[in-house]
C-alpha cells in the first residue's frame, strides 16, 4: 500500500504538569526530566516533520509551558514553516509570557477546562487555585488574540457542565470548543468506576450538542468525542493507524497514536537514533495496523472498515487483551454486550474515590516571566 505523509505531529515536550487528572491519557509510567529531549534535538525533529509533510504541530506534554526552552522551541516550529497549537491548563503562562509566544509566531491556543466552577476544576484538576488562574490566562489570551479552543473533557462527575461549558467557550471568544467524553487510557483506566458516564448522560450529552451546534453554527464549531463505552460504532481512531499524524513523547520515542505503548507486542524507535521520515514509513510499530491487512473477522470482511479501521487499537488491547481485536465498542464484536453491561456497572458505583495522576519528584509548576 501507498503510505501518505503525514500531516500533523503531537510532541509532547514533557509529562511533568502542575495538575494532577485522574483522566490523563498519559502513560501511567511517565518519563522523567532527565529523559526529555533537549532544546536542539527538538528543532531537529521539527524541521525533519516539516520535511516529511507534517503542516501541523501540537505543543502539549503534561503542561508544555513547564519547559523554559518553549518560545525558542515556537519560534524554531515557525521557521520550519509548521502551524503551531500549544495545547496548555494555562497554569505556568504569564502575561509577559504570553506576549513573548505570540512574538514567536504561535498560531493558536488550546485551553484545558476541567470544569465550570472553580470548586469542580479544581477538585479534579487536583490544584488549588488552578481554576482562577486558568480564567486570568483566558483574558489575556484574549486580550493578545489568539484563536482559542477550549477543550472541555467531561465525565460523570461534570457532565451536567456541559451547557455551560458553551457558553463559556463563547465568553471567552473561542472559535472551537472541543467537548470530549474521558477516553479510558492511562490514568483514566484507574478511574472507571469514578468517571464512567451513565447511558443517560451520554444520551444527554448528544443531544445537546446537536441542539448547541444547530444554535450556534456560524458562531462556535463544536467538535464531539461521544462516551463510546455506550456507543454502537467505534471512533475512527487517529484516522486509521499511521495513516494522519504522529506523536512524538518527552523521550523521544515515536508512537502511532497517543496509548500505544499500551501494547507490549510493539517496540518504538526513537528520534535519537533515527530521522523521523524513516520511522514514520519503516518501522514495525507504524506498520502493524496500518491499512487492512492485519485485520481479523469481522473488521475483514465489514463494510465499515474503511470507515473507522476496525475503531481503537489500544481499547482493544485493554479490554479484550489483543490488539488486533475488533474494538469491543463496536456492535458487531462478541464483546460488545459484555462491554456495555460492564460499564454500566462502573456507572453505578458511586463510592469509589479518585485516584490522581502522581509522577516521581512532581513539583508545582510557577509561572515563568
Amino acid at each position: 500500500m501507498k503510505i501518505p505523509a503525514p500531516i500533523a505531529m503531537l510532541a509532547e515536550l514533557t509529562h511533568r504538569c502542575p495538575l494532577s487528572c485522574p483522566y490523563c491519557s498519559n502513560p501511567v509510567e511517565l518519563a522523567r526530566q532527565d529523559s526529555e529531549l533537549d532544546t536542539e534535538t527538538w528543532v531537529r525533529v521539527f524541521d525533519e516533520a516539516a520535511k516529511l509533510g507534517v503542516l501541523q504541530l501540537h505543543l502539549s506534554g503534561g503542561e508544555p509551558a513547564s519547559r523554559r526552552d518553549l518560545v525558542p522551541l515556537v519560534q524554531a516550529a515557525r521557521d520550519a514553516g509548521l502551524y503551531t497549537n500549544l495545547i496548555t491548563s494555562g497554569i505556568g503562562l504569564t502575561e509577559r509570557r504570553l506576549k513573548e509566544l505570540d512574538e514567536a509566531g504561535l498560531d493558536h491556543i488550546q485551553l484545558s477546562l476541567q470544569g465550570t466552577t472553580p470548586e469542580m476544576a479544581d477538585e479534579i484538576g487536583g490544584y488549588n487555585g488552578g481554576y482562577k488562574r486558568k480564567m486570568q490566562v483566558a483574558e489575556w489570551i484574549g486580550q493578545i488574540g489568539f484563536p482559542l479552543t477550549l477543550n472541555a473533557v467531561l465525565h460523570r462527575r461534570n457532565l451536567h457542565q456541559l451547557p455551560r461549558a458553551i457558553e463559556m467557550a463563547q465568553e471567552m471568544g473561542a472559535r472551537r470548543i472541543e467537548v470530549a467524553t474521558v477516553q479510558f487510557h492511562g490514568w483514566a483506566l484507574k478511574n472507571l468506576d469514578t468517571l464512567m458516564p451513565t447511558r443517560e448522560q451520554a444520551r444527554e450529552a448528544t443531544r445537546i450538542v446537536a441542539e448547541s451546534r444547530a444554535a450556534l453554527k456560524g458562531k462556535l464549531v463544536i467538535d464531539y468525542v461521544p462516551a463510546d463505552y455506550h456507543d454502537d460504532y467505534p471512533k475512527r481512531c487517529m484516522g486509521g493507524w499511521g495513516s494522519t499524524g504522529l506523536n512524538v513523547a518527552p523521550d523521544g520515542q515515536v508512537l502511532p497514536c497517543h496509548a500505544a505503548q499500551s501494547i507490549p507486542q510493539l517496540e518504538f524507535e526513537t528520534v535519537r537514533d533515527k530521522p523521523l521520515d524513516d520511522i514514520w514509513y519503516n518501522s514495525a510499530a507504524f506498520n502493524a495496523y496500518r491499512g487492512t491487512d492485519w485485520m481479523q473477522e469481522p473488521c475483514k470482511s465489514c463494510d465499515r472498515k474503511l470507515v473507522d479501521f476496525g475503531g481503537c487499537r489500544c481499547q482493544a488491547m485493554a479490554i479484550v487483551g489483543d490488539p488486533a481485536a475488533t474494538d469491543p465498542v463496536c456492535i458487531k464484536s462478541p464483546h460488545h454486550g459484555a462491554l456495555q453491561a460492564q460499564a454500566d456497572t462502573h456507572a453505578s458505583n458511586t463510592d469509589a474515590p479518585l485516584v490522581y495522576r502522581t509522577m516521581p519528584g512532581k513539583k508545582e509548576v510557577e509561572p515563568t516571566s
